[in-house]
C-alpha cells in the first residue's frame, strides 16, 4: 500500500480529524494527556503500562516501584493478562495496587479461554492475583485465528462467562485483542454484531510499520472510530524489534501511535529509563500534520514492506496460545438434532 493511499484512506474515514479532537482535550495529570475511552466516557492516560514486562527481567520490588511511580506520575491505564509470566505479572500488579493505588487506576486484564468453563476459571484466578473484586476492563486475548470469534461466541463459549462476570460486577467493560491479521479483527466485530453485541474496546498493533503491511490502522481503525469503540494501541515498537530497523526512534514510534485516534498506547516498561521515555513522549506530544506523518511513513516504507520487523504478524513468536493450546480450553460440540428422512 502506498503511504499516500493510506493517508487518504484514514483521512476519508475521519481518523486524522479525530486525532486533533484527542489532543485538544483539557484533561492532564502531571502533564500526561488523558483521552476518552470510546463511548464509555472513561478518562484514561494516553500512555498505558504494559503488563508483560513487569513480570520478568527484574525483581518484584522493582516491578512494584515502576508501577507505583508510573501512577504517581500520571499514568492510570494498567494492562495485564492471565497468561503473562505464569501469572507473575498479575500477582506483582496486585501487590503494587495495594495501599490505595487500586482506586487511582483503570485496570485491565485479558483471558485466553474459549469455553465458558475455562474463561470463568481464568477470570476468577485473575481477580485473586490482582487482589481486587473487579477489573475495569476484561478482554478476550489473542484473537489470532479465524475460528476464535466463532468459539468465543458459541453456545457455552467464553463470551457467556465474560457477560456473567460483567453482570456480577466483576468486570465493567468488555473488549478483545489480537496481533495477527486485521481481517480477523473485522471478523470478530462481525460475529459480535450478529450476536447483538458491540465491544467497548479493541486492542491491536499500531506502529510506523503497520501502515505498509497488513495494516490495522487502514482496515480496522476506521471501523472502530465509526462504532465509537475505544482503541488500545500496542506494539508501537514491536517489542523493540522495530527499533532494530534503524530508521525510527522510540519517541517517533510513540508519537505516531498517539497521533492516531488511540485512547491509549500501551508500552512495555521494565526499567525506570523506559518509564521516563514514555512519560516524556506523552508530555511532549503534539499533533502531527499530514506532511509530518507522510515523511515518517516514507522512512519506514522500504523496511516495512514484507513485515520483517512485525514478527507478531509474520511468525508464531508472539502467539502464546499457539505454544499453549491448553489455555484455550476444550472444544464443545453443539449440533442441533436433525431428523433423518424416512
Amino acid at each position: 500500500m502506498e503511504r499516500r493511499q493510506f493517508l487518504q484512506g484514514v483521512a476519508a474515514s475521519g481518523v486524522l480529524g479525530t486525532v486533533a479532537g484527542h489532543s485538544n482535550a483539557p484533561i492532564t495529570k502531571q502533564g500526561v494527556p488523558y483521552r476518552t475511552l470510546g463511548r464509555t466516557g472513561e478518562q484514561v492516560s494516553v500512555i498505558g503500562l504494559g503488563g508483560f514486562h513487569i513480570g520478568k527481567g527484574m525483581s518484584e520490588s522493582e516491578s512494584i516501584q515502576i508501577i507505583r511511580s508510573a501512577i504517581d506520575r500520571g499514568v492510570n491505564f494498567m494492562d495485564n493478562s492471565w497468561d503473562y509470566n505464569d501469572g507473575e505479572s498479575e500477582t506483582r500488579m496486585g501487590k503494587a495496587l495495594r495501599d490505595g493505588y487500586r482506586q487511582k487506576v483503570f485496570l485491565m486484564t485479558k483471558l485466553d479461554g474459549r469455553t465458558k468453563e475455562e474463561a470463568t476459571r481464568q477470570i476468577e484466578q485473575s481477580l485473586q492475583r490482582l487482589q481486587t473484586d473487579h477489573v475495569d476492563l476484561i478482554q478476550h486475548h489473542e484473537v489470532i485465528r479465524f475460528d476464535d470469534p466463532d468459539r468465543i461466541f458459541a453456545q457455552g463459549g467464553a463470551h457467556e462467562a465474560v457477560l456473567e462476570a460483567q453482570k456480577a460486577g466483576k468486570a465493567r467493560y468488555i473488549g478483545f485483542t489480537g496481533h495477527k491479521d486485521p481481517h480477523i479483527h473485522l471478523y470478530m466485530l462481525e460475529v459480535a454484531a450478529k450476536h447483538g453485541f458491540r465491544f467497548d474496546t479493541v486492542q491491536m498493533p499500531l506502529n510506523v510499520m503497520d501502515a505498509h503491511y497488513r495494516s490495522f490502522a487502514h482496515l480496522v481503525l476506521p471501523e472502530l472510530v465509526k462504532q465509537q469503540i475505544g482503541v488500545l494501541g500496542m506494539k508501537s515498537m514491536g517489542d523493540a524489534i522495530i527499533l532494530k530497523s534503524g530508521v525510527v526512534t522510540p519517541t517517533e514510534c510513540l508519537h505516531y501511535a498517539m497521533n492516531l485516534p488511540t485512547s491509549v498506547v500501551i508500552t512495555g516498561i521494565d526499567k525506570m529509563q523506559l518509564l521516563d521515555q514514555a512519560i516524556e513522549a506523552a508530555t511532549s506530544f503534539k499533533p502531527m500534520n499530514t506532511s509530518q506523518v507522510e515523511a515518517l511513513l516514507a522512512k519506514t516504507k522500504q523496511v516495512a514492506a514484507d513485515g520483517q520487523f512485525e514478527l507478531f504478524k509474520t511468525s508464531q513468536h508472539f502467539d502464546s496460545t499457539a505454544a499453549h493450546p491448553e489455555w484455550l480450553g476444550g472444544e464443545s460440540l453443539h449440533v442441533e438434532q436433525v431428523t433423518k428422512p424416512s
